[in-house]
């Protein structure tokens, strides 16, 4: 930024007023920009960049131009993450809003169904939480889990704010039941997936584990995709 600053004012041949560097390399979309985001939580700030949203956190970004909302447009720039890192935060980005999946799902999702641990620890580093929703993805057994940004409780909230019926997960979880098959359909789902929601309670078979469901002779849902799961 100094030696920008040092050339305009030899190509300008006057000293650039305070702040005029910064807003030029905010119009060229160069610089790093924040706005504050509000969620059930509290308050976060989003930073962003020409490249796209790099962080989420609570703390007020120390550098960069504050602005009146968020882009349009939402991307994010995940360069500086591993190739790994940046399979699970784009395969979280697909979880529906209201849905959960387990680690284990987004393992095999992207190719590598014995790396379940790996993808807890990419999840629980994730730079921007709330927007890449690491809050969807929870336990095999269907328990919460942890959350980076800001515990178990904080997940529970944004998790109900969204749909995603913490309680009740929680009490599948105490039941052992995993999936949820329709007796109409002869189809099994993750309990959140919006076909399972729409099984009428007297159609709904609740299996705790993905070969029981389909020695019953159902299969996994095309939508949720539940299979192997259980292996994990």
């Amino acid at each position: 930024m100094e030696t920008l600053e040092r050339e305009l004012q030899e190509l300008g041949r006057v000293p650039a007023p305070r702040g005029f560097v910064d807003r030029v390399i905010s119009a060229a979309g160069v610089g790093e920009r924040y706005a504050e985001l509000e969620t059930v939580i509290g308050t976060f700030f989003v930073a962003w960049n020409r490249a796209g949203v790099t962080s989420v956190g609570r703390e007020r970004p120390e550098e960069g131009e504050k602005a009146d909302g968020l882009p349009r447009q939402l991307r994010f720039d995940l360069e500086g993450l591993t190739e790994f890192e940046q399979a699970v935060l784009r395969k979280t980005l697909e979880i529906p809003r209201g849905q959960v999946r387990s680690y284990s799902w987004v393992a095999r999702e992207i190719g590598r169904p014995r790396a379940v641990r790996a993808v807890g620890t990419a999840l629980a580093n994730n730079p921007i939480p709330i927007l890449i929703p690491c809050h969807r993805v929870v336990r095999s057994d269907g328990v919460i889990g942890q959350y980076g940004a800001g515990g178990p409780e904080a997940k529970r909230k944004i998790l109900d704010f969204e749909g995603a019926d913490p309680d009740r997960l929680a009490r599948l979880a105490r039941q052992g039941t995993r999936f949820l098959g329709s007796r109409t359909t002869r189809i099994f789902c993750l309990p959140t997936c919006n076909a399972a929601r729409r099984i009428q309670e007297q159609n709904r078979v609740p299996f705790q584990d993905e070969r029981a469901a389909e020695r019953a002779g159902y299969r996994p849902c095309s939508r949720c995709r539940p299979a192997a799961q259980a292996s994990a």
